[in-house]
């Protein structure tokens, strides 16, 4: 009862707001940056203990902050942690170092550095797959992905976490076994898959079995599930397939973290390239999602900046002409 009560502001707003913003790319704006801040292990985690990695993570995290408040959105910022799990974290040099603690505690410094006007802002203790992305032929299975995945986990929502997300998940495996570990915190929990044109994971999974297996887990339901590392159009395609054989799946998949890019998962594998569309067309593709689906939670993943986050916001509380606003 006191992790319900603890964590209601989040519950409520998750589930009652009728609009809410996510941040943009974190990574991809730090490997543009000219210092070439990113560490090959665990990205951006690094950064929480180099005074010019942390401001840099605090100006991106500002961004994005700002932008939501400029708008009056509740927004979900979600720490710089996605790579950082054990075997990274000693690779990285940074095994025993308080790297959730400090990354939790980056975004509370930034929600309270604007007063009574931080209650709208939410913090998400973010991790990944093991593997890549992009291959579900690396993802763990269930009980080896429970062992896995359970220190960092608990760390994060030992730090005092809002909720707790998996982004970019390939596999159904994996993702069974990140619910079950991160259940057992007690803490609100997302998981988000990575999601083809056709309506499946990369693993081949239908999103809607996906889901209804997850549930089905004893005591392991999450609070709700995103798609993220997709364009708008792959999402709208995949989902209004799945919703056409699953009317319910609606109400469990809330948000999306769209790329800019429409290329495949295959096609963006290791490109060195940018690809990017304006932030007009990225918002004009991001609120038809939320016009046509009534996707709530929506914000950006790969090749999207402040812009992109800027455009999205004023899109989704200005409207776009020729959509409709649910």
């Amino acid at each position: 009862m006191d992790e319900l009560v603890n964590h209601a502001p989040f519950l409520r707003v998750l589930h009652g707001a009728p609009r809410l913003l996510t941040e943009g790319s974190v990574v991809e704006r730090l490997r543009r940056h000219p210092a070439g801040l990113l560490d090959p292990h665990v990205a951006n985690a690094g950064l929480l203990f180099r005074p010019e990695g942390r401001e840099a993570l605090a100006s991106i995290y500002r961004d994005y902050r700002d932008i939501g408040l400029r708008h009056g959105l509740p927004t979900l910022l979600l720490t710089p942690t996605w790579r950082a799990n054990a075997e990274r974290l000693a690779r990285a040099g940074l095994a025993g170092r308080d790297v959730f603690g400090e990354a939790v505690g980056l975004l509370a410094g930034l929600r309270e550095e604007v007063g009574s006007r931080g209650e709208g802002i939410f913090i998400g203790g973010l991790v990944g797959c093991r593997g890549d992305a992009y291959r579900p032929e690396e993802a763990l299975p269930s009980d080896a992905a429970v062992a896995f995945h359970a220190p960092h986990v608990e760390a994060l929502a030992n730090a005092g976490v809002d909720f707790l997300v998996a982004q970019a998940l390939p596999a159904l495996s994996e993702a069974e076994g990140l619910a079950l570990a991160m259940a057992r915190t007690k803490t609100p929990f997302l998981l988000s898959f990575v999601l083809r044109p056709t309506g499946t994971l990369l693993d081949g999974t239908p999103l809607a079995e996906a889901v209804g297996r997850i549930d089905a887990l004893p005591g392991a339901r999450p609070t709700a599930y995103m798609v993220n590392c997709v364009h708008p159009s792959v999402f709208r395609e995949g989902l209004s397939r799945q919703l056409a054989a699953s009317p319910v799946l609606g109400a469990r998949v809330m948000g999306l973290q769209a790329n800019t890019s429409r290329l495949s998962p295959e096609e963006l594998d290791g490109r060195a390239e940018l690809d990017s569309e304006t932030p007009e067309a990225f918002a004009r593709e991001m609120a038809r999602v939320h016009a046509e689906l009534g996707t709530r939670v929506l914000g950006g993943c790969c090749g999207t900046d402040e812009r992109h986050i800027a455009a999205l916001a004023r899109a989704l509380t200005e409207g776009v002409p020729g959509t409709r606003q649910p």
